[in-house]
């Protein structure tokens, strides 16, 4: 009885593994989502119905027109054949904590998805979309000129309307920097359209030019990070949504503040309110009004190099406005800054991938990953001839799988096909490493102890000469292999640190 109980003691290396194990999975999978009915918004078109009435991005859809939502397909039937007079049409949707009155004769234009369940971000790979690798054409760019590219192009897609957009500076082995875009949803075509044009800023009252963007530098300086010229102020509650207003002040060279008196002196004072002018400053890019900004009556005929600019933003509680507030401040003071894209870009790739395709590979992935384990599992058994020895090996094999997806959906990382390929290489190491330690607890040398002891020296040499080779990686093919590269190295980390000593322990009492 004594002995019994003591083999049924587990060790805090194998309550350590037990404890992570629940946190990755608490980590995994999204408990909140699990019992919510509806389907989710991944993307509103700009300057529709819909967006005018406040539906954004991330909004849970529950019910349209006292129809209970479930699915996209209870969606699509609460929809269907609903415009097809071609006369406005009211559309009541009630998300999970708002409700929005439509009236329009076509279809809410948004896109929406099933609430996902889990926590696990998926890369364009996996999700679909399309990806281009690009660089300024006939110059090489610093690390900073990348960074500043960087922050216009992504200024100029969100113009555009886009979500699910991610613009990052890479850079490869031989110090050549690139930019990376991914784009789900959007094809080939699209985004070689988006960047066909290098674009221009320009800030107009009527007719006029007043100052522009770029290479002409009418702009000085903007204030970014100063609460005493840029903040937001002025948060209030008006039917049931938070709007925020922000304040920055810009400062104009003496060429385009001269201009801007001469344009101002000739306008009158608003009739609607006596404390701005007549005439709105308006704020194209690619000669697209993204904003239009009112003139203070103080500016008329002055010549001032300052000028205050303000905007708002809004959102379904404080925090949300105050959010979008500062995002639309940034944006804004970007396209103030910059204007336009600097220089001539070039496509050095261009992919793209179909999100059917994606979920059929993550299936077939799924599936050879559980008949390899299961073979292996086989093959250990009737090598060593112990059955506790290939269970002991599985479950190991699926921790290191489950450690790894809730590291990656902790630090809210994309698996790609290369994470994918890299917790593929993690297995394999995996199973390397234990044969290894049953191998070793087999010999009769040494007792079991110092046989087990030199089994994880083997495996800590062989982690750091994989943790060396892989760093390379982090940089290579223009970064494109970095999630091949952190994945296997949060991988093998997390075998040796936890799975690897909670194994020695089951074969130590499997042994014993």
């Amino acid at each position: 009885m004594v002995c019994g109980e003591k083999e049924m003691k587990l060790t805090w290396r194998i309550w350590l593994l037990i404890i992570i194990l629940s946190f990755s999975i608490i980590s995994i999978f999204n408990f909140g989502n699990i019992f919510q009915q509806g389907v989710i918004i991944t993307s509103v078109e700009v300057n529709s119905t819909s967006f005018e009435q406040g539906l954004r991005q991330g909004q849970i859809i529950i019910k349209i027109n006292d129809l209970e939502i479930s699915n996209i397909e209870d969606f699509t039937n609460a929809l269907k054949n609903k415009y097809d007079s071609g006369e406005n049409i009211k559309t009541i949707i009630q998300t999970k904590n708002s409700e929005f009155i439509l009236f329009s004769n076509i279809p809410p234009q948004i896109t929406i998805t099933e609430i996902p369940k889990t926590s696990i971000k998926t890369g364009l790979d996996l999700a679909g979309g399309s990806r281009a690798l690009i660089k300024a054409e006939n110059k090489d760019l610093s690390s900073e000129e990348i960074s500043d590219l960087v922050e216009i192009t992504s200024n100029r897609l969100n113009e555009f309307g886009l979500t699910d957009l991610k613009v990052l500076p890479i850079s490869d082995l031989l110090g050549n920097h690139f930019m990376l875009i991914e784009i789900a949803g959007a094809t080939p075509s699209d985004l070689e359209e988006l960047l066909s044009k290098q674009g221009k800023f320009e800030a107009r009252i009527g007719n006029q030019t007043v100052f522009v963007g770029g290479k002409e530098k009418d702009i000085a300086s903007v204030c970014r990070g100063d609460p005493t010229c840029a903040g937001i102020e002025n948060c209030q509650e008006s039917q049931g949504r938070h709007y925020c207003n922000f304040r920055f002040s810009i400062y104009l060279s003496e060429e385009a503040a001269n201009r801007h008196a001469e344009i101002t002196e000739k306008l009158d004072v608003s009739l609607n309110n006596s404390e701005y002018l007549s005439e709105k400053l308006d704020l194209y890019l690619d000669d697209k009004l993204v904003d239009s900004l009112f003139i203070g009556v103080g500016l008329k005929g002055r010549v001032t190099t300052q000028i205050s600019i303000s905007g708002s933003g809004s959102g379904e509680t404080r925090n949300d406005a105050i959010d979008a507030t500062e995002d639309a401040m940034h944006k804004l003071q970007t396209i103030l800054i910059t204007g336009s894209l600097p220089y001539k870009l070039e496509i050095v790739k261009l992919d793209t991938i179909s999100p059917i395709l994606g979920k059929e590979f993550i299936k077939t992935i799924f599936l050879a990953g559980l008949v390899s384990l299961l073979a292996v599992a086989v093959i250990i058994f009737f090598r060593y001839k112990k059955f506790k020895s290939s269970i002991a090996l599985l479950i190991t094999s699926i921790s290191e799988i489950i450690i790894i997806l809730g590291i990656a959906s902790f630090i809210e990382w994309n698996l790609d096909l290369p994470s994918i390929a890299g917790i593929l290489a993690t297995i394999g190491t995996g199973i390397d490493q234990q044969i290894i330690i049953l191998d070793e607890a087999r010999q009769t040398a040494l007792n079991l102890k110092q046989r087990l002891k030199r089994a994880f020296a083997i495996i800590l040499g062989a982690y750091f000469t994989a943790l060396v080779a892989l760093l390379p990686l982090l940089w290579a093919g223009a970064g494109l292999l970095k999630g091949f590269a952190i994945t296997t190295i949060i991988g093998i980390t997390a075998g040796v640190l936890i799975t690897r000593p909670a194994f020695v322990d089951m074969v130590k009492k499997i042994e014993e």
